[in-house]
């Protein structure tokens, strides 16, 4: 194996890592503070690609800027969704809460097919590359991985520095006892849906500038999520962020020596074994 094609794919697997991560961080928020499954990630991911993708097209605004204005409509959606499919049933059997966000994923699928069809859309730009001898890594994934890194520090920052992020962790470790202290639980458990679907959405929108995508990708990523979530720890978003990156370094080198067809089932299997060997993840306790 050349050396220059093994470094190069080792610091692509780095920059998708970490859009990987940036997903799976909405999907595990979601879960620490709520303990909903949402199994309408993948179809949020992919509304933000056909966001920014319409946004580009239609409106000449540049993706990096109308990142900022997914950050808000996905927001928006997010507490929407979560008072019209999840506030009735969130203290109902976990079972409840997966029919409603798999119900809410159908619909945006439905509504997507019906007005985009499956044809695969791509964004129409570039950033041009960073060459240092036979390696070039495309700018847009540079952009792609500082962009991730840029959005994780904020989401720490709004965690452990604002009043909402302290009582979305309060909420998270007792949902009761932060009631009794004055905490409205329910506007708290819609701004951390919001916050998830926001997530999402942003990563569909960054993983947009580089591969082409139909209203079906989110699938795939949404799988991802899931064997990222497990991989780091469940209701760890630092830990979504370092199996995010241990995902993508895995799946750009491997694909080194196996056909691209074969990654789900090397995810699946990742899954399975993390599941059996290490059930808390990677950065979980034993």
């Amino acid at each position: 194996m050349n050396a220059e094609v093994l470094i190069d794919s080792i610091i692509s697997g780095l920059l998708l890592g970490l859009v990987y991560g940036l997903a799976a961080i909405g999907l595990n928020l979601i879960w620490g503070v709520m303990k909903v499954i949402n199994l309408s990630h993948g179809a949020f991911i992919a509304l933000g690609m056909f966001s920014i993708w319409i946004l580009y097209t239609s409106f000449g605004i540049f993706p990096y800027i109308g990142i900022i204005m997914i950050l808000g409509l996905g927001l928006v959606l997010g507490i929407i969704t979560y008072f019209g499919a999840l506030h009735r049933v969130i203290d109902a059997p976990e079972l409840s809460t997966l029919l409603a966000t798999f119900s809410v994923s159908l619909i945006i699928i439905g509504f997507g097919t019906f007005i985009f069809k499956t044809n695969p859309k791509a964004l129409d730009f570039s950033l041009g590359g960073i060459e240092a001898g036979s390696i070039v890594i495309l700018g847009t994934k540079v952009a792609t991985g500082v962009i991730s890194i840029i959005f994780t520090v904020l989401l720490y920052a709004f965690l452990y520095k604002t009043r909402p992020g302290k009582a979305i962790r309060a909420v998270s470790m007792n949902r009761t006892a932060a009631e009794l202290m004055g905490i409205n639980s329910s506007l708290i458990l819609a701004l951390s849906f919001g916050i998830g679907i926001a997530l999402a959405m942003v990563a569909g929108a960054l993983i947009a500038t580089i591969f082409p995508f139909t209203i079906l990708s989110g699938g795939g990523y949404e799988l991802k999520s899931f064997v990222i979530c497990v991989l780091g720890g469940l209701g760890s978003p630092i830990g979504a962020l370092v199996g995010g990156i241990t995902l993508g370094l895995i799946e750009s080198v491997v694909t080194l020596g196996i056909q691209t067809s074969f990654v789900p089932v090397l995810e699946f299997a990742l899954l399975v074994a993390i599941l059996v060997l290490k059930p808390s993840g990677l950065l979980g306790g034993k």
